[in-house]
């Protein structure tokens, strides 16, 4: 299948829009993107993790279909929720969907609002396990500074390792016109920086943020008909792992993203050679780097190397998070996983402007909480 149309709102403190306003600006870049009628549609996916607690809304795929014009013609309308990989879930459903037969063309979507509440941290502490961590003391941020402090100790990475993610992340966010924070910092900054969990800054946090983005998805067929220049999505895979890290054999191990990259590269006839440039999940500093480990992009316990040679920037072999990543592009906690793959689009469809990378196939891997939750998409120019 093919992605026809690509969208999203800014990311960042929208004070001055709705939930309601924030995904409809996404929804219709998309559409004119595409160049269709919004009747055109068939179904809708809304990652959302949320907003019942940020803005005291349920049942926001109804309210999204509403207000986009969408009502009018009944079409189902479908809320997935799955901590930060939201939007990767709302992605898979609507593969899913598209690729069964079901459906010639639907909306991925994702939002989030956030500005309107005084401590979204609790709320996001609700994605790790809230019996045996969350009661206990532990936090979203404290979880992930116990795997980085671990890493650290059987590895000899650094909290400077950690700053330069960050500060590539920033860079690259400079020409990104919809990131959150488009100005360049310095790995100083990041290490003079409040601690928020021990070895774990501000500066080494993805605020978390006000955004939606949103993918039209259409069989092959149909999508001769819209473009020339279609970006295929040839695999969405979707894996689960323990919620809590007790569980888990080895806390720097993400059998999540490691079962569903292996299983996503072999539906798509793919290998991790042939992918050019990636977007994956950095709701801190440690996220990204155990990522290059467990995709694959640097072996075991060498993820920093990675960072400290260059493969991952812009110019280097393996580039990672164009975007400016969660860091710096804005974690708009249900649209990261589309967001995500907004970009990957627009790199393979070469509109991403001063950041644009050359290549023919991109990945994208959004997580949810420390891990519990992988989605990995692999798409092809």
């Amino acid at each position: 299948m093919a992605v026809i149309g690509a969208g999203m709102s800014r990311f960042g403190e929208l004070w001055n829009m709705s939930f309601r306003d924030i995904v409809i600006s996404a929804g219709l870049e998309a559409l004119e993107d595409a160049n269709l009628e919004g009747r055109e549609i068939e179904a809708m996916y809304v990652g959302n993790m949320s907003a019942g607690r940020f803005i005291a809304q349920e049942h926001v795929s109804a309210l999204i279909a509403d207000y986009s014009g969408l009502a009018s013609i009944n079409i189902p309308a479908i809320r997935v929720e799955a901590g930060d990989a939201s939007g990767g879930v709302a992605l898979k459903e609507a593969y899913i969907a598209v690729a069964s037969g079901i459906h010639d063309i639907v909306i991925a979507a994702g939002v989030e609002k956030v500005t309107d509440v005084g401590s979204s941290s609790e709320i996001m502490d609700s994605s790790i396990d809230k019996e045996w961590e969350a009661f206990n003391g532990a936090t979203l941020a404290g979880l992930f500074a116990m795997m980085a402090r671990l890493h650290m100790h059987e590895y000899g990475s650094s909290e400077e390792d950690l700053a330069r993610i960050s500060v590539k992340n920033h860079k690259n966010a400079v020409n990104n016109p919809k990131a959150q924070f488009r100005r360049e910092i310095t790995v100083e900054s990041v290490l003079n920086s409040p601690y928020v969990a021990e070895p774990l800054k501000v500066l080494d946090s993805a605020p978390i943020s006000d955004g939606a983005a949103v993918l039209i998805l259409a069989s092959e067929d149909v999508a001769r008909k819209y473009t020339d220049t279609p970006v295929f999505l040839d695999a969405v895979v979707q894996s689960s792992d323990y919620l809590a890290l007790q569980n888990r054999r080895d806390i720097l191990e993400m059998r999540a993203v490691k079962t569903a990259t292996r299983k996503a590269l072999k539906l798509a006839g793919c290998s991790l050679d042939d992918v050019g440039v990636f977007e994956l999940h950095d709701s801190f500093t440690i996220a990204e780097m155990l990522l290059y480990e467990n995709v694959g992009i640097a072996e075991r316990g060498k993820g920093h190397e990675a960072i400290r040679e260059g493969v991952v920037e812009l110019g280097g072999s393996n580039p990672v998070n164009p975007s400016g990543g969660l860091k710096a592009c804005g974690h708009a906690v249900g649209a990261t996983g589309i967001r995500q793959a907004v970009e990957i689009v627009y790199q393979l469809r070469g509109d991403a402007g001063k950041r644009q990378v050359d290549a023919e196939t991109g990945m994208a891997v959004n997580i949810g909480g420390t891990g519990a939750t992988a989605v990995t998409s692999v798409f092809r120019r």
